[in-house]
């Protein structure tokens, strides 16, 4: 009974592993965490773990086992030469007793440490290979087993997974982005370029009207400075969004009062922010998300609404984080919101990628309220 009690336990170990490989958001950490735990797992020296390029070398290269001066010996990172190249153009697992007597092994440089007994097994999704696996160096005696081998096969399967899905957290990080600058671009056509267009035209005016009618001059230089206070509004609000939050080192609460202090300073309106001491209840994915429904919330009720006073509040209950922007300010009729600009239908969008909902209250000369309830486990 005790031999598969143990396959359990290294099977539960593998399971538990590849969970916590997708709490990584980065590739790079997700590589880290596969050959760590594959070493661990799998009691080997020395483990390493490598993505190709198309040049021949490796676009990622971690390894486990080699302290940071060992690698600065080493040097440059390995080229796909030896049994590294082997693995990935066979694209089938290799266990050797002394990788040092085949003749496939090509060489090592002069630091590397020595090797004796291998395995590695290529990394699949289907049919395509994302990278190899391998170990070295079996602590106990007698070298890497068949089980060995189908445990390796394993994780490198569901290694491909997580690498596959930190490819797409990547990507989609990156659209992300590119979706906010685009709409960014948009901002500054719309309102500031608008503005500075309609400076440009008050000003010629003025300049025309000085020597025939002096106080209609004065009329339009009082436009001109209105104007260019309005457009300098809409510049602070645009550098507020490209600044980027450290959300991972101070939190969504902490990150938002921050936010909400620098709008209260840059903005004619009072902008306040009321967060409880339980508010910090959201896991880090979520919390991008609703940092971004913040983000537009505010921006709509400080550059639309001609609020005197805007208010965000955050606080957690009863298994969900309620997040609700409140302002005084003229309100809207929702049947001409999607017309407006206003990101309603992106904001629902990402409530609904979080599990929870959107809620909107306004009216013409009723303000607006925007309250976001989402699951906080």
């Amino acid at each position: 009974m005790g031999e598969p009690q143990g396959k359990d336990a290294i099977l539960r170990a593998v399971s538990a592993a590849v969970l916590a490989v997708t709490r990584h958001l980065s590739a790079h950490e997700v590589l880290q965490v596969i050959v760590r735990s594959a070493r661990e797992l799998l009691g080997a020296r020395y483990g390493a773990l490598g993505i190709p390029d198309e040049d021949g070398a490796f676009a990622e290269f971690v390894a486990d086992g080699i302290s940071d001066e060992e690698w600065d010996r080493i040097g440059k990172l390995p080229r796909q030469h030896g049994m590294l190249g082997v693995l990935l153009r066979e694209e089938k697992a290799v266990r050797l007793d002394d990788i040092r007597a085949d003749p496939r092994f090509g060489w090592w440089p002069r630091a590397h440490p020595v090797m004796a007994d291998f395995l590695g097994v290529p990394i699949r999704d289907g049919d395509a290979v994302l990278g190899i696996i391998f170990l070295a160096n079996k602590e106990t005696p007698g070298g890497f087993t068949d089980e060995d081998e189908r445990l390796l096969e394993l994780f490198a399967g569901h290694a491909a997974i997580a690498i596959i899905n930190a490819r797409l957290y990547e990507r989609g990080q990156e659209l992300s982005v590119m979706a906010e600058r685009g709409r960014l671009a948009r901002d500054l056509h719309d309102a500031v370029a608008q503005k500075l267009f309609s400076l440009r035209l008050t000003a010629k005016a003025a300049g025309t009207l000085v020597p025939t009618s002096p106080e209609r001059a004065v009329e339009q230089i009082a436009q001109v400075e209105r104007l260019a206070g309005e457009a300098l509004d809409e510049l602070r609000s645009v550098i507020v969004e490209l600044t980027p939050p450290d959300l991972a080192a101070d939190g969504l609460v902490r990150t938002l009062v921050k936010q909400v202090r620098l709008l209260d300073r840059l903005h004619p309106s009072e902008v306040t922010c009321e967060a409880g001491p339980d508010a910090s209840c959201l896991p880090a994915a979520a919390e991008t998300v609703v940092f971004r429904i913040a983000q537009e919330a505010l921006h709509n009720a400080i550059r639309h609404s001609g609020a005197d006073r805007v208010r965000l509040s955050m606080s957690c209950g009863d298994g969900a984080f309620t997040l609700v922007v409140a302002d005084d300010g003229r309100g809207f009729d929702t049947r001409a919101a999607a017309n407006r600009g206003l990101g309603l239908q992106s904001m629902n969008v990402r409530a609904a990628e979080l599990g929870g909902k959107l809620r909107l209250r306004t009216g013409p000369d009723e303000g607006t309220t925007v309250t976001l309830v989402v699951p906080s486990d």
